[in-house]
């Protein structure tokens, strides 16, 4: 589905990320785990363009995507939910899922629901989200803006979704809720790469996960796997 070969990224002068490679395959939930500026948000932005890629490569169901534009890949079928929710404040609810919606119906996003259906999944997904389509960003608090950019980028019918810290900043029982979320949504067939700093958090998602700590992979396996070694437990943990 994705795969990231030996890629390196900068942001400005510095030197983020130092030849990472990873893939999620179709159908599979994978998170990048790491302490805050390990490098796990400047590969998310990598996958979606949004940071230029020095060296590697990107690789998309098969197409080499490491020079096509961010809007080229979101119309390919790569949905993102960002760090900081990224709602248009100004907009309602509503609006911020038509832009989506409009962006998909030029894409070539496969298998591409109507707006309405769409809208449906969403909803039966996060039925609070029905309540609040009317009100404006500006007016949503941190769970409900991560619930609508979660929402917001599904209504691409995306073939993977992107979630940088969607679980970051929330209640215990909130998070719980999340996770339920992410399960349905890969009950859809849609495949996921979160970034994670809660290694527990993590596990209760992850198919498989890969350990990121100054820009360079230290572990792939399965969750259990990270537990047992000392040194990536040690890394995560500070």
């Amino acid at each position: 589905m994705l795969e990231l070969e030996r890629i390196d990224t900068y942001r400005g002068p510095a030197h983020i990320l130092r030849a990472v490679s990873l893939d999620v395959r179709d159908g599979e939930a994978v998170c990048l785990v790491g302490r805050n500026g390990a490098g796990k948000t400047t590969t998310i932005e990598s996958i979606m363009g949004l940071l230029p890629v020095r060296a590697g490569h990107i690789t998309f169901r098969g197409k080499d995507i490491t020079r096509r534009a961010t809007h080229e890949r979101a119309r390919a079928g790569i949905g993102y939910a960002p760090e900081d929710a990224g709602i248009f404040p100004d907009l309602t609810v509503a609006e911020n899922f038509q832009i989506s919606h409009w962006l998909a119906a030029s894409g070539d996003a496969p298998a591409a629901a109507s707006a309405a259906q769409g809208d449906e999944r969403i909803f039966a997904l996060f039925p609070e989200v029905r309540a609040f389509t009317s009100r404006r960003g500006l007016h949503l608090s941190g769970g409900q803006k991560k619930m609508v950019a979660i929402a917001r980028a599904l209504t691409l019918s995306p073939s993977i979704l992107l979630l940088d810290e969607p679980f970051e900043g929330l209640a215990p029982v909130v998070v719980t809720r999340f996770i339920e979320a992410v399960k349905k949504i890969k009950e859809m067939g849609v495949s996921l790469l979160i970034a994670e700093s809660n290694l527990m958090t993590a596990s209760r998602v992850a198919d498989r996960l890969y350990a990121i700590d100054r820009g360079e992979i230290i572990f792939e396996g399965h969750p259990r796997s990270a537990f047992e070694n000392a040194d990536v437990m040690k890394t995560i943990r500070g």
